[in-house]
């Protein structure tokens, strides 16, 4: 892809209406734009990253034999008064008619209506368990939208439900996500920690919040230092495996603001291994029961002719939050340099060469050089413009192309300038950079 030819409306400062740098490089590099208050169109570069986070968020969910659903965004206000939600939900819930007079909403969240699709498909116990998820749109009229799309009305996620005939196998579904959850953050390159939460409206008495790090996050979380060196590899998709992972990570104190209590806090933690701090909120797990199954009349029949209501559970993953999230974790502000984890870079290298309007050798170079990244399916964004060489780099730097090749007057014969984006160059020849890339490829 030239540059030339690319719709990246880069812009020379930060917009002063961003306040966090997440904000700050959406606007800026041309990612996303608004429309209204917290609403925002996403453009090629960051709809780009935001569909990769999409498909890693997919990939983990049917590794733990999750199947994937489409709802729609607008839903019937009936399935809501069924649960007893619709009054109770509040201002955040977007509330329409329609030419019939009859009242929907545009959805916040999906319990009710993945309850009524499942109690008119499933009737035995025998088809249990069942993991539902869809990706989708939703709607939350924010009072007080702000930070762009950490904080925004319109936003994408994935939410999962799962649906099982005791506490037991509900327990034995909720710990599938706590894995699936792990293991997607880490491909994003982010170390989230679960960390016991606070239910909210979705309801239930069993929650964890998967919280990073960083200075501008809303969440103030209270944990033990300990648990960041904890792992989730080699972790089998069986009861006693899963059980012993979470108890892993909760045998170490780790809460949200609404769990903490300063005297157990203190009772538990060495004054040594204590972090009080912020972070953001990346995806969220609870395990309710019978809440919704209950009131919405959703059961199954049981071995002897007895009927019960199912035991449900909800998962939601912010897939586009993550894409600010990740800027968050990843930003050198300073610099003004991005590096995205090249698992979901919008180009994998880009191509810089030094054009000279009486020689477009290097052009053609560069050219040469993309065919062959074509081959190996490697995403590359070539700068054809005839801008100077820094800012080219500094273009390119705020792009966050994991990887840059340089051909100018340093480019000798088959070697070429290579880094990776913030660090050193080297000379080596492009099998070496494409042995290089791949690699990096495969880890992610």
């Amino acid at each position: 892809m030239f540059i030339s030819k690319s719709f990246i409306p880069i812009l020379k400062n930060n917009p002063s209406e961003a306040k966090i740098k997440s904000h700050q490089l959406m606007l800026r590099v041309g990612m996303i734009k608004q429309s209204s208050a917290g609403i925002y169109s996403w453009l090629p570069l960051g709809f780009k990253v935001m569909k990769k986070i999409e498909q890693i968020v997919r990939d983990e969910q049917n590794k733990i034999g999750a199947q994937e659903i489409l709802m729609p965004t607008i839903q019937s206000s009936e399935i809501w008064k069924e649960s007893g939600r619709y009054e109770d939900y509040g201002e955040e819930m977007l509330r329409i008619k329609d030419r019939q007079d009859r009242e929907m909403l545009y959805g916040p969240t999906n319990e009710e209506l993945v309850t009524d699709i499942f109690r008119s498909s499933v009737k035995s116990y025998k088809s249990l368990p069942q993991l539902l998820y869809h990706i989708q749109w939703k709607f939350r009229d924010e009072i007080r939208p702000r930070f762009g799309i950490m904080r925004c009305r319109e936003f994408y996620m994935k939410d999962a439900y799962s649906f099982d005939v005791n506490d037991e196998e509900a327990l034995f579904s909720y710990n599938k996500f706590f894995l699936s959850y792990l293991k997607t953050f880490k491909r994003l390159d982010l170390t989230a920690i679960p960390m016991a939460a606070d239910t909210g409206p979705i309801g239930g008495n069993l929650s964890h919040e998967f919280i990073i790090l960083a200075e501008t996050g809303e969440s103030k979380i209270y944990t033990d230092k300990r648990i960041f060196d904890l792992k989730s590899d080699g972790t089998k998709i069986e009861k006693n495996s899963l059980n012993d992972l979470r108890k892993k990570y909760e045998q170490f104190y780790s809460v949200t603001d609404e769990k903490f209590k300063k005297d157990e806090f203190e009772k538990k933690v060495d004054e040594s291994n204590r972090l009080k701090t912020k972070g953001i909120e990346v995806g969220h797990i609870f395990y309710f029961g019978d809440k919704y199954s209950k009131p919405m009349g959703c059961s199954v029949d049981l071995p002897g002719g007895k009927k019960d209501f199912v035991k449900m559970g909800s998962y939601g993953i912010g897939v586009s939050r993550l894409v600010g999230a990740i800027i968050e974790a990843k930003y050198d502000e300073k610099n003004e340099i991005m590096k995205w984890p090249i698992s979901i870079a919008p180009y994998e290298v880009a191509i810089i060469p030094m054009i000279n309007k009486n020689d477009t050798s290097s052009l053609k170079k560069a050219n040469d050089i993309n065919l062959e990244f074509q081959k190996h399916n490697i995403e590359t964004i070539i700068d054809d413009t005839d801008e100077n060489f820094s800012s080219k780099v500094k273009k390119m730097n705020l792009i966050g192309a994991p990887f840059q090749i340089i051909i100018g007057k340093h480019t000798e014969g088959d070697l070429l300038e290579f880094k990776e984006t913030g660090k050193e160059s080297k000379k080596i020849n492009l099998a070496e950079i494409i042995k290089i890339i791949r690699t990096q490829k495969i880890k992610n």
